[in-house]
């Protein structure tokens, strides 16, 4: 059954309100600003697309929103720990039209409330996947997968950096190398330990629950690069045409500057991480590469990985959660925040 986007919206907003929950309830403790700041993000709200991953894996395979909470949790902790890094390393000052960590409570206090995230992470799976019922024997393997994606992640940001400090683009396969690890690691064990958290998994289902998330990960950043150039300020919270006023070498940019004429490529470049770039610049060649119709191609190449992450889930006929899996993927794909 094919669901409205308001519907999609719904359901992923009620598990994210679990998610939320669950997190608020189990992370707390002195120093209070050490936690404050380890939780601002969380308390901004945000879609909780990866938990919601982590929740729907969990009952395709018979298990319950009890079982699946503290995996789903820990990823999202994982994914916040990213994202208070990050904002330090770009020096970012606003997130989703929320200050950024650092700029709320400091440099060392953002460093230190990643680390808890981090750690907590690793606490929430442990200790609550415990308690919740899951063997230890599978823990374990929680644990294992968990930590291979946060190095798949930190291997990932290195990349991007690398590509950040090169005078030359890179190749649109390294380009899709990076966000595998940086961004689609963490979709791919939210499936993963979704799966494990189930009663009723084989191994062939953590195989293919693995794929489908590594897939939508990718589509996901995908768009998200592509929102990163056209995205409403309004909804987003950034400018239009933040990454090239960030100097992000995203594929939908590598792709302009391929296909600009040699003056409006001049352009690009002039004001390509400029952070003081004039509005009207960074409209006009926005206006420019929205003429080579890029936005297109990006979404039919994360629309085919979209589908060859729907080949993982043929097996699993006429399950309610294999249809939200796929409506969310949808979803990922077809939206502009």
């Amino acid at each position: 059954m094919v669901m409205s986007s308001a519907d999609v919206v719904n359901e992923i907003n009620l598990i994210a309100s679990e998610i939320n929950k669950f997190i608020l309830e189990n992370i707390s403790g002195e120093p209070t600003d050490l936690y404050q700041s380890s939780l601002h993000y969380i308390k901004s709200g945000g879609k909780r697309l990866r938990p919601f991953m982590a929740v729907k894996s969990n009952e395709l395979f018979g298990g319950t929103l009890e079982l699946s909470l503290p995996a789903a949790s820990a990823v999202e902790l994982v994914h916040n720990f990213t994202l208070v890094h990050d904002d330090i390393m770009d020096n970012d000052n606003i997130r989703h039209n929320v200050t950024t960590v650092h700029r709320q409570y400091g440099i060392p206090l953002a460093i230190l409330s990643g680390d808890v995230l981090f750690s907590k992470a690793f606490h929430m799976i442990s200790l609550l996947g415990k308690k919740a019922g899951i063997n230890e024997s599978t823990l374990l393997k929680m644990v294992e997968l968990l930590s291979s994606s946060c190095i798949d992640v930190c291997e990932g940001q290195s990349m991007d950096i690398r590509m950040a400090q090169d005078r030359e683009f890179s190749s649109q396969d390294y380009y899709i190398k990076m966000i595998e690890k940086k961004t689609a690691a963490l979709f791919r064990v939210s499936c993963e330990l979704g799966t494990l958290s189930s009663p009723n998994f084989v191994q062939q289902d953590l195989k293919n629950m693995s794929g489908f998330g590594q897939k939508i990960g990718i589509s996901f950043q995908l768009v998200d690069d592509l929102i990163g150039i056209y995205g409403d300020s309004n909804v987003t919270g950034k400018f239009v045409g933040n990454d090239i006023r960030e100097g992000k070498k995203t594929l939908p940019i590598l792709m302009a500057l391929e296909r600009l004429d040699s003056h409006d490529r001049d352009l690009l470049q002039k004001v390509f991480g400029k952070k003081d770039a004039a509005d009207l610049e960074i409209r006009q060649i926005v206006d420019k590469i929205a003429k080579l119709n890029i936005d297109k191609e990006i979404r039919r190449i994360a629309n085919d990985y979209t589908q060859k992450a729907f080949e993982h889930l043929h097996s699993y006929v006429g399950l309610k959660a294999k249809e939200s899996l796929e409506n969310s993927a949808k979803y990922i794909v077809e939206r502009s925040l």
